[in-house]
């Protein structure tokens, strides 16, 4: 029994022995003779990939400023087209107030001119002209004030839309920034793995 332990045992050591062996040969192979590891061909690859990858996401960020201050430069000039037609609807509507008031006078006058100097006289013929012509007034002042109103309506409109590219592009800005930082740390792994 004492000798059959002793062979198993020193079986045992030979074949660990073996490994051992094995082992170290192959890490003596994979030096070969330089003392560093070999480089992997593809983490050289990865790095250059990263690197490529960084200046595309740094042009595509410059684009996506130009783009958001172009933007922003729409924005500002939409929110002066909207405050003119502002001002431009709010003096139509003062003109059709004011000729309203002219209008009314104009008939007061009329009704006084009539009843003083007759229906046909020259006086309510002058007061007769003062109407049709303040009413035309009203009309075209009506048609400018709802000419600003559209303008106002396509301003606000075009507003909304070049804030909605703005934010759009300042989602993309983002992304880009993101995308740099995520580039870079691949590329400073793709580094320490290339000098391990």
């Amino acid at each position: 029994m004492n000798v059959e332990k002793i062979v198993r045992r020193s079986l045992t050591g030979f074949a660990l022995a073996g490994l051992l062996a094995v082992g170290a040969w192959a890490q003596s192979q994979g030096g070969s003779g330089s003392g560093t590891p070999p480089t992997p061909p593809s983490t050289t690859g990865d790095v250059k990939q990263d690197t490529k990858d960084i200046r595309h996401d740094r042009r595509d960020l410059r684009k996506d400023r130009r783009d958001r201050n172009a933007d922003q430069r729409d924005i500002n000039h939409d929110k002066r087209d909207l405050a003119k037609d502002r001002v431009d609807r709010n003096a139509d509507q003062r003109d059709i107030n004011r000729d309203k008031k002219d209008v009314a006078s104009d008939k007061t006058k009329l009704q006084s001119d009539v009843k003083q100097y007759g229906a046909n006289s020259k006086q309510a013929k002058a007061d007769r002209r003062d109407i049709r012509s303040d009413s035309r007034d009203i009309r075209h002042d009506r048609r400018d004030r709802n000419a600003d109103q559209r303008d106002i309506n396509h301003d606000k409109r075009d507003l909304a839309k070049d804030r909605a590219d703005r934010n759009a592009d300042q989602r993309d800005i983002n992304k880009d920034k993101r995308d740099i930082k995520h580039d870079k740390r691949d590329r400073w792994r793709d580094r320490g793995a290339h000098s391990q």
